[in-house]
């Protein structure tokens, strides 16, 4: 048995809260498109802002918190400042809670401007939201900047990026976690200073009443918005390059080809969220073009070279099947399937018909829930078991894995039917024209609870471990 880090085990029950409510609003707002709930229809809006920031910060938080357990075993990051994170993170949410249950408020994830000042909402609420994102984005540059000088306590840059492997050397040996990771953090600086140049912006307006620009505060907005997502999601592979050796008794070793596919990643990545503003004709036109370009350049080289990784790691190795590297497998393909949807979005010819329509949900909740999810949900289950040893009900982990998986794709496959249908996204109701999107509504209600229903049964086994290893 290894003796768990206090810090990740702190951060756990932050997801196993969070993740069923925020599980439970998503349900919510398809009863209401289903017509189960339609008397609530008042509520879809707060709702979707609710579950929109609430999922996207969870997992970001989830996300970095592995990778900061992660770096423990090779470096040393500042436990004050992971405190400093946590306790912030959680300001950060009673901030948000306050401005969606007391102020109803209701501007969406995106928030995008002008909208916090168009709404019905009162003025107050826009404040803390704001105030809110302030405190959250704040406290993860911290987090940030610290993970980033601990690896430079070791490694030069050269040597973080593992540039050395490009250069045809194989010393010395960075662990392709790390290389992750240090390409995802100095990514993630550029992301959440952007966010604090937006916030600023937003508070200036507030308090001198002088307008922004539309077009600039719509840019920052998904230049943060898109790269940050895209981080989370490789924080939570850095995970399975690290940990999935351990279940097929082989190494993953970091080499060339990992090293160009992942630095490809650095700056292209910052690109890509071009492809978000496809249908603002002031926009330049050369950029639409980059964004697409983008869009698959930072994909690609990465999703292919760590599928064939993970492949060729499992072929013919005598592998260890159990929660862990079930759901590692799951978030990997989850991650790929998602992918393949997004980059069909990115592709201009096809957002024209797509941008509006459910198919966008479609693909960020498959690469999000299947994805990401199972990825953070895989790490956590092998820190705990690893710090119990307690045995494993194979049964009920399969039989969760599978309830899980079921229900996510069945979710996926709803939203993915009604975007092929021209089923538009953020409606709360359906007019007559679109009542067809009533039934999609309603089976992706279904399949969100049936997806619950499997989390509630890897909580039953990840959660005892979870407390055994808290009070060791």
């Amino acid at each position: 048995m290894q003796t768990a880090n206090r810090q990740i085990l702190r951060w756990m029950p932050v997801v196993f809260v969070l993740f069923p409510i925020l599980i439970l609003l998503g349900a919510f707002m398809r009863s209401v498109q289903g017509g189960v709930l339609s008397e609530f229809e008042n509520w879809f809006y707060p709702v979707m802002t609710l579950h929109g920031v609430g999922m996207v910060g969870l997992w970001y938080v989830a996300a970095m918190a592995i990778a900061a357990d992660l770096l423990t075993r090779y470096v040393r990051p500042s436990p004050a400042v992971a405190n400093l994170a946590l306790w912030g993170t959680v300001l950060g949410v009673v901030l948000l809670l306050a401005s969606v249950f007391l102020g109803r408020y209701a501007a969406g994830w995106y928030f995008l401007y002008p909208l916090p000042f168009k709404g019905e909402w009162p003025a107050w609420s826009n404040v803390v939201f704001l105030l809110s994102l302030t405190v959250l984005g704040a406290v993860w540059l911290v987090w940030t900047f610290d993970l980033l000088r601990a690896i430079a306590s070791r490694y030069s840059l050269p040597q973080a990026l593992g540039w050395h492997y490009i250069a045809g050397r194989s010393e010395p040996a960075v662990p392709a976690a790390v290389l992750i990771i240090t390409i995802s953090l100095i990514s993630g600086v550029a992301a959440l200073v952007s966010a604090v140049i937006l916030m600023v912006l937003f508070f200036l307006e507030i308090f001198t009443g002088i307008a922004n620009d539309p077009l600039l505060m719509k840019n920052l907005t998904f230049f943060f918005g898109h790269t940050i997502i895209n981080l989370a999601m490789y924080l939570g592979v850095a995970a399975a390059y690290e940990i999935l050796p351990h279940y097929a008794g082989r190494p993953w070793k970091n080499n060339r080809v990992v090293a160009i596919a992942w630095n490809c990643v650095l700056l292209i990545v910052l690109f890509a969220y071009f492809h978000h503003l496809y249908m603002d004709f002031v926009q330049p036109g050369p950029l639409q073009y980059i964004g697409q370009i983008a869009s698959y350049a930072s994909a690609v080289p990465s999703t292919i070279v760590t599928l064939f990784g993970a492949l060729l790691l499992v072929f013919h190795a005598r592998m260890r099947w159990n929660l862990t590297s079930i759901l590692l497998f799951l978030g990997l393909a989850g991650w790929a399937i998602g992918g393949i949807g997004a980059m069909i979005d990115s592709t201009i010819s096809v957002n024209v018909r797509l941008h509006n329509t459910l198919w966008v949900p479609a693909h960020f909740h498959t690469y999000n829930l299947a994805g990401l999810a199972f990825l953070v949900l895989a790490y956590f289950h092998h820190v705990c078991q690893n710090a119990t040893g307690l045995p494993e009900n194979r049964l009920l982990q399969r039989a969760s894995a599978l309830t899980m998986t079921l229900g996510a794709y069945g979710v996926f496959l709803m939203f993915y039917l009604a975007g092929a249908y021209s089923i538009p996204r953020r409606f709360a109701l359906y007019p007559a024209e679109l009542a067809h999107g009533t039934g999609y509504a309603f089976w992706g209600m279904l399949c969100a609870l049936l997806f619950l229903l499997g989390f509630l049964l890897y909580l039953g086994e990840t959660g005892r471990r979870w407390w055994r290893a808290l009070a060791a």
